[in-house]
């Protein structure tokens, strides 16, 4: 009797969580519009400001291997290994905050940043974060691989007001998602952690050296040419911008900034 009525308490929490959220149409659907989105549209009227988001959506076939290859490598190299929850980096992220005595990296998985762009506001609470848990696993049952990936590919922010990988190969490079080369796809996988901190043509030495080492474990897996030049320490020549942001290179670099590109021994945020 216990058991059973422990079960029907658990069901009914999941239910609760899931009730507002309709996953099953993401099949068939894509979304118009996120919570992250919706939650930068209140900052800009609460401050007074114009929000126009850019955001174009585009099959997976149409957005550049090179980016997707990046993609996964700079934010989830064993994303199509998991279901959902990846628990070598959710171990290394632990044993990290513990020796911080805070909470610095995180091990999100690509799957647990979709449910948190497309359905969740970033406050911090067990709520919050049982929430973010149930949708990873109803997400991961619900959806491909290749599904999962294009969702997150349309609906990441790449800067201010900048959505999905079409918009970003678009403001930063003048060309279309489907025509990015590997130089290009790293310097916008390499900005994901902090997009509207970071730019994809920051000359700091932390943002060089994600370019630099993301590059490289591209090539270590065959999805980008070695090049037969000696390296130089010169920046990567990048298209001019369209729409200037902020300039980049005068924003302070973050207290905790990476020193490396992400790897297989280094948390996810």
């Amino acid at each position: 009797m216990a058991c059973g009525l422990l079960k029907l308490g658990v069901f009914c929490f999941v239910v609760y969580l899931l009730w507002p959220y309709n996953v099953l149409e993401l099949k068939y659907r894509n979304p118009r519009t996120t919570s992250l989105i919706e939650l930068r549209r209140e900052e800009a009227l609460r401050h007074g400001h114009k929000f126009d988001p850019q955001m174009t959506w585009k099959n997976l076939d149409d957005i550049s291997p090179a980016l997707v290859h990046a993609i996964v490598l700079a934010e989830d190299d064993r994303f199509y290994e998991h279901h959902g929850f990846d628990g070598q980096q959710i171990a290394i992220a632990f044993q990290r905050n513990w020796r911080q005595k805070r909470y610095v990296y995180g091990g999100s998985t690509i799957t647990q940043q979709l449910a948190r762009t497309l359905y969740l506001r970033p406050r911090k609470s067990i709520v919050r974060k049982l929430k973010e848990a149930v949708m990873t696993v109803y997400l991961e049952a619900t959806l491909s691989k290749r599904r999962i990936l294009e969702l997150y590919l349309n609906v990441a922010e790449w800067g201010p007001g900048i959505y999905g990988a079409e918009a970003a190969s678009q403001y930063y490079f003048w060309k279309p998602a489907s025509q990015l080369n590997p130089d290009e796809a790293v310097a916008l996988a390499s900005i994901l952690p902090s997009p509207r901190r970071w730019g994809p043509f920051s000359e700091r030495a932390f943002m060089a050296k994600r370019r630099t080492q993301l590059l490289e474990r591209m090539q270590k897996a065959g999805y980008a040419p070695i090049p037969e030049y000696v390296p130089t320490d010169e920046p990567m020549p990048f298209a001019p911008y369209l729409n200037p942001p902020p300039d980049w290179n005068t924003l302070s670099e973050p207290e905790h900034a990476p020193a490396s590109a992400p790897d297989a021994d280094t948390p996810r945020q």
